[in-house]
Formats: structure tokens, sequence, C-alpha cells
């Protein structure tokens, strides 16, 4: 069996200068020539048996060390660089071994942060997963248009400079009017020739509007609360009078299949809805003399809690801004329903998915505003109002769907809002963004491990939370 060559020129100098010695001075306690070692030490020329015995038996060095110190190094190296990413940069292993030898503290830096990217990329794998779920396809194969309409709208300003012009310009003929849904339902009759009306459950069990064309008439089910009605004539109502704008926002939006802007059509017009019945000045006037007080707005304006909360996010007209507020609502399940924002929703400072936010709370306790203020990690706070949203009425043995919605903005711009007087008189409560990227210590409420931190497996020491980490 053939031997295998031993370079260790590296080696041999770092043992040189520790000993202080010149090429010439060793060349001549190995009996060899100084232009020999020059080569050896250049990786020229490899090690004999005879010349490991001499460095051993003149300069005490250990053997094995000197036979295997790079050969650990140089196997991960070429695991390195076979990875898909480096794959190809290399004609072939012989600038390894040269990195090896000759720079084993650089090629051990190199070991350290290659690990340190596959650990990261294997966190980043589970955040993907979380997002798109367990066993499905890849997250660019798993987005339906409806998860892109979503990503658009939560991502973005809610506030449709063109809708909201269209809109003011078009309830200023009903400014006289004290009842916005019979004017609207006139408007109707006279201008489309549509007629409105309400068909009791039976007639219409799964719907909560129908616009009939062969008989010009707009179906609404009794099914839904007065405000929500309203709002069903609204949306008819925006859809005709506000085509055009909600058409030109439509464009803006970056949408990429017909399917997302036909969804994205519908949520413009109900934006547009809620832009006709409480139209911008009339509504940004009532919310500052209102210290932002939503269910006096939803008495003042016919409107729902949803509405009145929903009308707050979109309050972004450059010369008449309120507080930037934004919202979410999810179902009991803790399924996100939607998601947005005066300046986007905030998924980076907010988050929104921690299990210690008062829309949690409010599932338990039907009816009642509860407001508080949170922390963030970082050092952000945020107040917080939650309540229960009621959906359509059941006839009874049908299980009532309800929803919590909560809606807030940053805890200083909080100050001017009819909330601040309650949510201050309790301690900030100390949140996260989402248990898998949170990483505070000893919170009951955890439901999963941080993908930031490594698991503690200490068998001795079991942490009040769910989840030990280091």
């Amino acid at each position: 069996m053939v031997e295998r060559k031993i370079f260790a020129g590296p080696r041999v100098r770092r043992i040189r200068n520790g000993l202080g010695v010149t090429q010439t001075a060793m060349a001549e306690a190995l009996e060899i020539s100084p232009s020999y070692l020059n080569l050896i030490e250049r990786n020229q020329r490899p090690l004999t048996v005879q010349l490991l015995l001499k460095l051993s038996a003149v300069y005490k060095v250990d053997l094995e060390e000197l036979r295997h110190e790079s050969g650990g190094s140089l196997a991960q190296l070429k695991e390195i660089f076979a990875d898909p990413l480096l794959f190809g940069e290399l004609p072939g292993d012989q600038e390894l071994v040269e990195v090896a030898e000759a720079a084993p503290n650089a090629a051990s830096g190199m070991v350290k942060l290659y690990r340190a990217y596959r650990e990261q990329a294997a966190r980043l794998s589970d955040l993907t997963s979380l997002t798109i779920g367990e066993g499905n396809a890849p997250l660019a194969g798993a987005r339906l248009p409806a998860d892109e309409v979503r990503d658009v709208f939560e991502r973005r300003s809610a506030y449709f400079p063109r809708i909201e012009a269209e809109a003011e310009a078009f309830s200023s003929r009903f400014a006289d009017m004290r009842d916005l849904p019979f004017a609207f339902r006139e408007w109707l009759r006279a201008e489309r020739g549509i007629g409105v009306r309400v068909l009791p459950v039976h007639v219409m069990p799964d719907l909560r509007r129908r616009f009939d064309r062969h008989s010009m008439r707009l179906f609404v089910s009794e099914r839904l609360s007065a405000p929500d009605q309203a709002h069903e004539i609204a949306i008819e109502v925006a859809s005709l009078a506000l085509r055009d704008a909600i058409l030109a926002e439509l464009e803006a939006l970056p949408l990429t299949t017909p399917e997302a802007k036909r969804i994205a059509r519908f949520e413009l017009s109900r934006y547009a809805a809620l832009a006709i019945a409480m139209p911008y000045a009339a509504f940004w006037a009532a919310a500052q003399n209102a210290r932002y007080d939503i269910d006096i707005l939803r008495a003042r304006f016919g409107a729902s809690f949803a509405q009145a909360a929903t009308r707050l996010t979109m309050l972004q007209r450059p010369d008449a801004a309120a507080i930037p507020f934004f919202l979410m609502e999810i179902d009991a399940a803790g399924n996100r329903l939607r998601r947005a924002g005066a300046l986007g929703f905030p998924h980076s400072g907010f988050g929104g998915g921690c299990p210690k936010l008062n829309i949690h709370v409010a599932l338990l306790q039907p009816g009642q505003i509860l407001a508080e203020m949170i922390e963030m990690p970082g050092g952000a706070s945020y107040l917080t109002i939650s309540r229960t949203l009621e959906g359509p009425n059941a006839p009874f043995g049908e299980r009532v769907r309800r929803t919590a919605l909560l809606i807030g903005c940053e805890g200083g711009l909080g100050q001017a809002t009819a909330y601040a007087r309650i949510a201050a008189a309790q301690p900030a409560v100390a949140v996260g963004s989402a248990c898998r990227l949170c990483e505070r210590r000893g919170c009951l409420s955890r439901a999963e491990p941080p993908v930031t931190r490594p698991l503690g497996l200490d068998e001795m020491v079991a942490g009040i939370s769910s989840f030990d980490f280091q």
C-alpha cells in the first residue's frame, strides 16, 4: 500500500518560528540543505519518514499532530465547497489543501461561518413552514390569489386618494339628509332603476346580498344587523357611482392575476362604501372631537363597531391626517381574517401573533371593550383596543359566528384618545411579535419555542414556561 504523502510546510514553519531559529540552523539540525527546507515549508516537497523522525527527536514534535493537523479542516472545507451555493468555484482540491495548510485559523473561521449559515438557513426554513404550513408546497407556489391580495392590502396604506375624493364629492349631495341608507336606496331607484328589498332567511339563507339583473332588484338578507344591511347597500352604490375611481386604484395595485384583481376590486368596493357612508371631512372632524371614541363615532354615523374602526385606519389625507391606526381581526381559533393599517400593518414592530394580546381575551368577554398598553421586546409601546364582533343573526340551533377585532396605534399617539386613561390605569403588558420570534423568558403564554435560540435540555432544571431555551 502506498503511504499518503504528508505536506505540512506551514506547521514546520510555525515550529521553526516558535523556536526562533533560522532556516539554515534548522536545516543543519535536520541534516538537509536550506533550499530543501525552504521547499518543504512552501509545501513543494513532502515530509519523509526520516525527516518526521528527525523532527520528533530534535524538536520534540508530536508526529500524530503533525500528520493530522490539517486533515479535519480540509475535510470540512471540502464539505463547504460541495454546497450548491459554492459548487464549481474551485477546479480541484489543491487550493483547499493550501488554505488548510497555510492558514489553518482562517480555515477554521470559514468552517464556523458556514455552520452559522446552515443553522440560520434551518431557522428560516422553520419560519417559512410557519408561514405556509407544514407539508405544503414552497411559498412561491402556494400563494393563492386571495393571499396575494391580502399581502398587498396589509403592506400598503389603507388610504386611497382617488376613492376618497370621489366619495366625498358624491356624498355631498346627501349632506342635508340624516338617513343615509334611505338616501342610498332612493339614489339606486332614481338613478339606476334598482329597487332594494330585504329577504327573509328561508328565501336567502346563504347570501348577504344578491343583485338580480333581470328584475333590477338588490336583495339583502334579514340576518344582517341594520348597520350591515346599510353597508351592503352602500357597496352596491359605491360600485356604480365610484366605478372609475375604484378601477383607477385597482390598476395601481401590484397584482399579477385576473382573479386577484377581481378580489381586490371587491375589497376596494367595500372601502368605497365606508367612504361614502362616513365622508372624510365629517368623519375626521368627529374623530378629533370625540377623541377617537369608536362607540360615539358608530352611533353618530349609524355604523357598526367594525365599520367605524376600519374607517379610522383610512384617515391619512396629507392635509388632514388622523392618528395612524392599524387593525386585525381573528376568529375563535386564532385564524387571521384581515389586517390593515393607515401606514400598512406593522408586521415587524407589532407582529400581532402573541397570545397575550387582549384580542384573545375579548373573545371570553363578548361585547366589552378592552383597552391596554403593551410593550414589545425592543421597547416600543402600543395602545390596543379590542372587542368582539357579532356575525349575521343565527336561527335557533345554529352556532353564532363571533370574531374579535383589535385596533391599535403607537403608545405615544394613543394619549390623544379616549382610551388612554383606562390603559394608563394598569401596567403595560409585555408581549412579543410571535412565539417563534419572541425571546422573553418565563412566559406562561408561550405556545412554541423560539427559532432564534437553542432549546435548554438540562434534565436538572425545569422552567416555568412550556419551553426552556438557552
